[in-house]
């Protein structure tokens, strides 16, 4: 039985990023496919082409199916996948893409789809499509291929306080298309990995995963993660097998190392996953896959948070899913399709800030194509407001700012709650970061978070640092222009501002804004 939510938000925050890290190594890897392979000094790029060709940031097949998974699951009052029901679901949802949404295929997932094409929306459509899938495999052709672990990510959501519940599941969706009991391991492996990594934050639930299989293929499998843990990812060439992709991905997690934190270089923990997913990308031959297999895994453990702005910004692909889309549904299935008491992820309008209800904004004292202001922005005329791009703090309603086109509105996932981020060093730079992107592209940015208070001013002094300004001085400039608006800033934050640009913080708050008293500043209700 499925529970109805987790609890923390650096649960959510991993949740959110299974299905956008998934998508962005898909994207990632789609330019090399089936290539040459990269070199460890070439760094791979979202620059599109591929098989399909691709736009850049366009993800391919991979993710084209984790995203009928994913939509299936968030339309279903069912408790367990198990349920024919939501198999239904899924099977209907994977034809559909077959005749209006495929840009790619693998060769046995075609098979099993065509073959049951004429059973799409009747109520034993699954049932064709596991019986046609198992018909294939005792046919002795090859039936173990990696189609249905590179989709598996969104199965591990499900569940998440039941790993034996989210094993069966995983292998019985996997069995739609593929019924080798080595791709359903597989699938099982990965789904376990991913529930433990969105609860616990580390890579253990992989070795857990094979503790679910059946008794007799245990020691195999550990014998091939221990390969995996000693070989480069490209030492498993033939990846297009379920066994060998799998162990290039987790090749490609295990022998990354994690940078050791130290924000004044710019350099951060989270880079781990763009890194891996680098590496799963060098592994070469089927690089999409692999590194969509890659992503999951690592956006379970690290969240949506530890992804590139420059990658959510782009990535996006069939049905016209942007990151924010990939966010909203991992959540989504994490939470039974429950929003939380405001409505997100799928309100219109996002609740205001009871404390600053009315629109705010000022010119960056730094920038003046930079506009620092507050949620309440969104309610004004596009003609009024005059920013060609938004970079959001804050939770938002999904037709707040509608205006401004998607790759241009830039959400990133930072709270105004000590110990709350995840990653806070890299989640500021970020968003400073995003700011001075757009800027380089002659955008006029808005610079904005519930209130405009706390995130809104450390941000924008970081992006102050980008520009070259110290910190203590950016920090009171910021305030100083922000006065108007009561800047109330979490002190953390203001501290990672400082760690950032490698200084000291001073305890100048009060001095420099004595109206910071007027509120708490850990209890900032932005």
């Amino acid at each position: 039985m499925a529970l109805p939510r987790i609890s923390s938000a650096h649960q959510d925050d991993r949740a959110a990023g299974v299905l956008l890290a998934a998508a962005c190594g898909d994207a990632l890897g789609v330019p090399y496919e089936f290539r040459a392979r990269l070199t460890q000094n070439q760094t791979p790029q979202m620059i599109g082409g591929g098989l399909g060709p691709y736009a850049p940031g366009e993800y391919s097949d991979d993710t084209q199916m984790a995203v009928c998974i994913a939509l299936a699951l968030v339309d279903t009052q069912a408790v367990a996948i198990q349920d024919h029901h939501i198999l239904n679901e899924i099977a209907d949802s994977f034809l559909t893409w077959r005749t209006m949404g495929a840009s790619d295929i693998g060769a046995q997932t075609s098979t099993v789809l065509d073959a049951v094409q004429q059973d799409a929306a009747t109520p034993w459509v699954a049932s064709a499509m596991l019986r046609q899938a198992r018909d294939l495999w005792k046919s002795g052709r090859h039936a173990a291929g990696n189609g249905s672990l590179m989709r598996t990510g969104p199965v591990a959501l499900y569940d998440l306080h039941d790993a034996e519940d989210t094993a069966d599941a995983a292998r019985l969706v996997s069995e739609l298309t593929h019924a080798d009991p080595l791709a359903g391991d597989a699938c099982v492996i990965w789904c376990e990995a991913i529930r433990h990594a969105v609860l616990h934050a580390t890579f253990d639930g992989v070795r857990a995963g094979v503790a679910l299989l059946p008794t007799d293929r245990q020691n195999q499998w550990h014998t091939w993660l221990d390969e995996a843990e000693t070989q480069e990812p490209h030492t498993f060439p033939n990846n297009g097998y379920v066994v060998t992709a799998l162990q290039a991905a987790w090749s490609a997690i295990t022998r990354t190392p994690v940078p050791a934190n130290n924000p004044a270089k710019g350099v951060f923990a989270a880079d781990h996953l763009r890194l891996a997913l680098e590496a799963a990308v060098r592994a070469g031959h089927d690089t999409d896959t692999v590194a969509a297999i890659t992503g999951a895994l690592l956006g379970a453990r690290w969240g949506a948070s530890a992804v590139p702005w420059h990658w959510q910004r782009i990535v996006h692909g069939w049905p016209e899913i942007t990151a924010r889309d990939l966010i909203g549904l991992g959540v989504r299935i994490s939470h039974q399709n429950l929003p939380d008491r405001q409505g997100w992820p799928v309100a219109d309008r996002h609740p205001r800030n009871t404390e600053a209800l009315t629109p705010y904004q000022v010119a960056h004292p730094h920038d003046d194509g930079v506009i620092l202001g507050n949620l309440p922005l969104a309610d004004l005329d596009p003609a009024d407001l005059g920013v060609d791009a938004v970079v959001s703090l804050c939770r938002v309603g999904t037709a707040d700012f509608a205006h401004i086109p998607a790759r241009d509105h830039l959400q990133i996932w930072l709270i105004d709650r000590p110990r709350a981020n995840a990653h806070g060093h890299y989640t500021l730079d970020q968003a400073a970061r995003a700011v001075h992107g757009l800027r380089q592209e002659g955008k006029r940015v808005l610079l904005h978070c519930a209130a405009g208070r706390s995130r809104t001013p450390t941000a924008a002094a970081r992006y102050s640092g980008l520009l070259g300004i110290d910190a203590a001085t950016a920090m009171t400039d910021v305030c100083q222009a922000l006065a108007p608006n009561r800047p109330c800033v979490n002190f953390e934050l203001e501290r990672f501002v400082f760690d950032l640009a490698g200084a000291p913080q001073p305890v100048f708050s009060e001095r420099v804004w004595n109206s910071r008293t007027a509120l708490n500043p850990w209890s900032a209700k932005e």
